[in-house]
């Protein structure tokens, strides 16, 4: 397909009705798809982290909390409306074993946890996720129907 914008890591692309977005390598990272479907306006960003602790806050896609608030913001900003707008979301694998297995090496766990209470506290309603295990993921939305694909290794392709 031709009009496929690729969101990088710590990036976020928007489209409205066509295309397609897709993100690659969601490992512990999370890929957040925002979708309004009354005006089929679509967005797809790629967060590392779960909390924004960067002094200046310079790169706001890279984190959960100011990633996902960033691109509603700009979602409102071309005629998205928070209470239409819905998320699925793929990623958060545990992509390293750390000694005694503890949640603080496990920063997949924390982005999953991190990106539902985002979404809780901003009135998003999550409507699908494929989320945790220990493989990579490669997240696919389309912007005509908001219907997401998720790709990973030896797994057959879950569609939502």
């Amino acid at each position: 397909m031709n009009d496929k914008l690729v969101v990088g890591i710590a990036d976020m692309k928007m489209a409205r009705e066509t295309g397609m977005l897709v993100t690659y390598a969601l490992g512990s990272c999370i890929g957040i798809g925002l979708y309004d479907p009354l005006i089929r306006l679509a967005a797809l960003v790629h967060i590392m982290l779960p909390l924004n602790m960067e002094t200046g806050r310079k790169t706001p896609l890279k984190y959960a909390d100011t990633g996902i608030c960033e691109t509603i913001r700009r979602m409102e900003a071309r005629g998205a409306n928070r209470s239409r707008i819905v998320a699925k979301i793929a990623g958060g694998a545990r992509m390293f074993d750390t000694p005694g297995g503890g949640s603080l090496g496990n920063i997949g766990q924390r982005n999953i946890e991190s990106t539902h209470l985002i979404l809780r506290r901003e009135g998003i309603r999550l409507k699908a996720e494929d989320v945790g295990g220990t493989v990579a993921r490669t997240m696919l939305m389309d912007v005509i129907s908001g219907q997401v694909c998720v790709r990973s290794y030896g797994k057959p392709e879950v569609i939502f």
